[in-house]
């Protein structure tokens, strides 16, 4: 097994040469001042916040990535630029390339998170007494590699997302032909037994495989389930992610895409 990395949010060479490219064009400065932070030592201050889950104003300035309110402008502004998208999606065609990207099924799944404060896409937690709370729906691959995510409020059905996750899949190339978006079946818990569902994904010419609600348990679909369960794990590794603290969505949607490409890296130089 690999040696941990000490210091998780130091922006590697390989990684930068892969985000560098995807970076829109910085405006012109309106006014005379300090120079512009270096985008690479803002990004090592957002993955240190994403790490480590410290508040943006707490940045300590000795790192030298900026002031918190610089790296939160600039996660901000590549969030609506789409980096992460991008970013996930060259990421995807390494694996495919070498035909390690198990397109033979799909693993969906959610996990509920505490929100701090209400606001956009956020709703009464059903785990949680009614207290704020939002979703954080994945699709992965058959070993577990990140296919797509999504935000949601707290009471929102698991299985209103299942199709939207799956339109959210990058066309993945990296081979000859064309770009493939979609699984050959997906398995799925008991929250997605749904016979209108299963009936939409055959039209899209998915295999449904969903545990029944009222059957026993063991039917065997946990030996292929527990790779989206590991993925969410992983996700919640990273502290800023475990309680939401933003009031904003689309900030919080800008870490979960961020470490989505970070899980979805770290899987590609075990496979690659």
């Amino acid at each position: 097994m690999a040696k941990r990395q000490s210091r998780p949010w130091i922006v590697s060479d390989e990684l930068w040469s892969l985000i560098e490219p995807l970076l829109p064009e910085p405006p012109p400065k309106q006014v005379e001042g300090r120079p512009r932070v270096p985008g690479r030592q803002a990004l090592c201050g957002i993955l240190f916040v994403l790490h480590t889950g410290i508040q943006w104003e707490c940045l300590p300035q000795e790192l030298g990535f900026g002031s918190g309110m610089t790296c939160w402008r600039r996660l901000a502004a590549r969030n609506e630029a789409g980096v992460w998208g991008q970013l996930h999606q060259v990421l995807l065609n390494k694996p495919r390339s070498k035909n390690q990207l198990d397109w033979s099924r799909a693993v969906i799944d959610s996990s509920h998170v505490r929100a701090a404060r209400k606001g956009p896409k956020t709703g009464p937690g059903p785990v949680d007494r009614a207290r704020p709370g939002s979703k954080h729906h994945i699709l992965t691959d058959g070993q577990g590699i990140p296919l797509a995510v999504s935000l949601t409020g707290g009471n929102r059905n698991d299985v209103t997302q299942l199709l939207p996750l799956l339109d959210k899949v990058p066309a993945v190339a990296g081979v000859v032909g064309r770009p493939r978006r979609r699984p050959d079946t997906l398995f799925a818990d008991r929250d997605y037994d749904h016979d209108k569902y299963r009936r939409l994904l055959r039209q899209r010419g998915i295999c449904p495989v969903i545990a029944e609600r009222g059957q026993p348990h063991g039917t065997g679909l946990g030996t292929f389930r527990w790779v989206v369960e590991r993925t969410i794990s992983w996700l919640h590794g990273f502290r800023r992610l475990r309680i939401r603290w933003e009031r904003r969505d689309d900030i919080h949607e800008a870490f979960l895409g961020l470490a989505v490409c970070l899980i979805t890296h770290r899987d590609v130089q075990m496979l690659c």
